[in-house]
């Protein structure tokens, strides 16, 4: 399969240091670091669309990371963003335990195919090995973009 997520992962898109305390917290802190790194023009919108998805059911996937998701009509191409909360939060992951690796996929409305893709392929890393105790290891955004770039 060709690479679907590596190139979208952009240094300006990686947060180590996620101030947040809740799921609400997290989804909006991710939405305004997209719109603020100019990839995105509104940020209410895609917290909205994030929390509808996340009623529908938690993203977490266990592991102590979460995958929020959404599609948006009128984006140009996928967007992929890693936020890191320490301590971890409760977000309704199936196996109970805190999360705080959180990886953001927004993808356009009318390429559902690529979501899907993304999805599965970051989904495919945190089930691979120690990826995710590596990664929270790490103490810099910086440092999580490198390592990110080379293990997804």
């Amino acid at each position: 399969m060709p690479p679907v997520v590596g190139p979208l992962i952009r240094p300006e898109l990686v947060f180590s240091d996620l101030p947040v305390t809740d799921c609400r917290g997290v989804l909006r802190a991710l939405a305004g670091r997209v719109v603020a790194a100019g990839l995105a023009e509104d940020a209410e919108r895609i917290y909205r669309a994030l929390f509808e998805r996340e009623q529908l059911g938690s993203t977490g996937i266990g592991e102590g990371v979460a995958i929020p998701h959404c599609k948006l009509p009128g984006l140009d191409h996928g967007i992929v963003a890693v936020g890191i909360a320490r301590p971890g939060i409760d977000f309704g992951a199936p196996d109970g335990k805190p999360v705080s690796v959180f990886f953001l996929v927004l993808s356009p409305e009318a390429n559902p195919a690529e979501h899907l893709q993304t999805l599965a392929r970051v989904s495919r890393w945190v089930r691979h090995g120690e990826n995710v105790e590596a990664l929270l290891r790490l103490g810099t955004s910086a440092a999580v973009h490198d390592y990110l770039k080379e293990s997804l």
